[in-house]
């Protein structure tokens, strides 16, 4: 077959068929435009999932006559004063997209400039361009995009359902709308509710507020803010507190110079900033702006420029970790808000004292049932050796086990933890604050203090060794074994030292100090399970902290221990002086707080 020229209508499908792939590639150009263009308000319209219609309307600069004959013209833009495709500061290119979009829909352009008399429009369909022709509009400009692919049919067939692809649109003006809170958004569409974004004052307050209106208040509340410079290339944002987290990593987001894009660089440096927080299967909630010099940075990888490549990725992405620490040490004996929320939710939900087991049925009790409901309480009840003189007795068996009432300390209570008032099930510690009460989990609290222990003592000069009497032998697959005799070494960097026993056991000479009696055996099994799980392309550092993590947990104060009042306070005030003691080594809370505001809500107080 010889060689031939295609047609331009041929060549512009293809091109078409690089920048829009699906209505949210068009939303994206346009609002993009639109930004571009110094719009201050923004207004997206959707039909069928942008198949039908997709109308976007913005208040900007828009174009002059001339401009806008060139605009829909291949290879014509706006957005470079030279031929320099390495100095873009703009975030899309207005004349590259709107003829791919004209290729393979009807497209129709109304756009009015300051020095215009009036409004001009130009209709293109199926790569046919309209003659120009005055219009009417006020200011800015508006692009309706109809019956999108319906000149390239084979490409309908590629599309979701229409509700489907209304969420990739929502997507699409979600992340813009994060990269400039100065702007106000406006979505909507017949396949959900219209949604609205206020622009907000500039600097970290309004670009917080905007991270919350999109996504959610709980973000709001518990992000931590992060602010880092090296070199010239700059980072800023926010991210949530460890214990606020998703089962996927589609909550985090990364800018570029101002522009939305999906970089594998975030995901492996978010990962290793939060591997002392979180389990493998979640995912902090992160917005990150990257702000660095044109150059550094390649934004044409891809063609719809939603990757790019950092000329020096490797300091980004140490800044970007470096960043993250910091901010989550600075902040990380906060516990989430959620927390306490879902604590009221699960009582308001839960239990109803009218159906409960512990319910007395003694028709005489102060409290049972009656024909016309439960009895008001009598006056005998209150009275000593009354049916109520102790109401231990109504509740079921085990709930009062464990429980130690600690003497009231009002010293204690403008500590951040408060003061220690009870003990529940040998487990949780209550203690009371000013403004409310904390539930903490005790054994969670203390693995996080012994995890940053150990980590101290490694960084200083080594974790202390206490030799066993009697060496302790543990049985193991041989495969386990040989796994850990290889990590001996590292082992020992731990103060845990073993070694061999014949081909199915190894012998425990030393543990660390500090975790006192330990259940050796158990703590060898288990480090033995999670080292045949260890990704061998992990930093040692990694590694090792996984060592740490489970010894840690086998060296904390256990559930079910019964604690003194002095010693339930020095745990407090232990947590209060870790550092990341809001979450226990797998990303759980170590504690909930409840306000008293919210306490009173839940039982109509309030």
């Amino acid at each position: 077959m010889p060689v031939r020229q295609l047609s331009e209508a041929t060549v512009n499908r293809i091109a078409a068929g690089e920048v829009v792939e699906r209505p949210a590639s068009v939303v994206k150009e346009l609002v993009e435009n639109a930004l571009d263009a110094g719009a201050r308000r923004i207004d997206v319209l959707t039909d069928g999932g942008g198949r039908r219609l997709i109308r976007v309307s913005d208040d900007g600069e828009g174009m002059t006559r001339a401009d806008l004959k060139l605009a829909v013209e291949r290879h014509a833009t706006s957005k470079l004063a030279e031929d320099d495709l390495v100095l873009i500061r703009t975030l899309g290119f207005r004349g590259e997209a709107l003829p791919s979009i004209g290729a393979v829909a009807r497209l129709s352009i109304i756009t009015r400039h300051a020095s215009e008399p009036h409004a001009w429009a130009i209709e293109v369909d199926a790569g046919v361009k309209a003659e120009l022709k005055p219009a009417a509009l006020g200011e800015g400009t508006r692009v309706e995009v109809r019956d999108l692919f319906y000149a390239t049919p084979a490409r309908l067939k590629f599309l979701k359902l229409d509700r489907t692809e209304a969420e990739a649109v929502r997507e699409v003006v979600r992340r813009l709308a994060m990269s400039r809170p100065d702007v106000a958004f406006t979505l909507a569409g017949e396949e959900r509710a219209p949604v609205s974004f206020a622009a907000t004052l500039p600097g970290s307050t309004g670009r917080l507020a905007r991270l919350g209106d999109v996504l959610g208040s709980d973000f709001r509340a518990n992000a931590v803010e992060i602010t880092a410079e090296r070199e010239g290339v700059v980072i800023e944002g926010f991210a949530a507190l460890p214990t606020l987290t998703r089962a996927n990593a589609l909550g985090q987001y990364l800018f570029v110079n101002g522009r939305p894009v999906r970089d594998k660089l975030l995901i492996g440096a978010v990962r290793a900033a939060y591997a002392d927080y979180l389990p493998r299967d979640r995912h902090p909630l992160v917005a990150l702006f990257v702000s660095l010099p044109a150059p550094e940075v390649d934004i044409n990888v891809h063609p719809a420029k939603a990757e790019v490549r950092f000329r020096n990725a490797g300091l980004v992405r140490a800044l970007i970790v470096h960043a993250l620490k910091a901010a989550l040490a600075r902040d990380a004996t906060r516990a989430a808000t959620t927390g306490g929320a879902a604590t009221i939710a699960s009582f308001q939900r839960g239990w109803d004292w009218r159906r409960s087991p512990a319910r007395p049925s003694d028709p005489q009790h102060p409290f049972a049932p009656s024909r016309g409901g439960f009895a008001e309480p009598t006056q005998a009840a209150f009275d000593t050796g009354g049916p109520a003189a102790d109401l231990r007795a109504d509740f079921p068996d085990g709930f009062a086990a464990g429980v130690e009432l600690a003497a009231p300390a009002a010293d204690l209570l403008d500590h951040p933890l408060g003061a220690a008032r009870a003990q529940v099930h040998d487990t949780y510690v209550v203690a009371q604050t000013r403004d409310g009460l904390i539930i903490i989990d005790q054994h969670a609290a203390h693995e996080r203090i012994v995890y940053e222990r150990l980590k101290a003592a490694i960084d200083k000069a080594g974790v202390a060794r206490q030799i066993l009497l009697i060496p302790e032998i543990v049985e193991l697959d041989e495969a386990d074994v040989e796994r850990l005799v290889a990590r001996a070494d590292e082992l020992a960097r731990f103060g845990l030292v073993l070694e061999g026993f014949g081909p199915g056991a190894v012998a425990l000479r030393e543990t660390p100090s500090l975790l006192g009696e330990i259940d050796g055996g158990g703590l060898v099994r288990d480090l033995a399970e999670h080292i045949s799980e260890w990704d061998e392309t992990l930093p040692l550092e990694r590694r090792l902290m996984a060592v740490a993590s489970s010894m840690a947990c086998h060296g904390s104060v256990r559930a079910g221990r019964r604690l003194k009042p002095e010693e339930m306070n020095a745990l407090l005030r232990e947590m209060e002086t870790t550092p990341n003691s809001g979450q226990c080594n797998h990303g759980r809370p170590t504690y909930v707080e409840l306000k008293l505001n919210d306490i009173e809500r839940l039982f109509g107080r309030r």
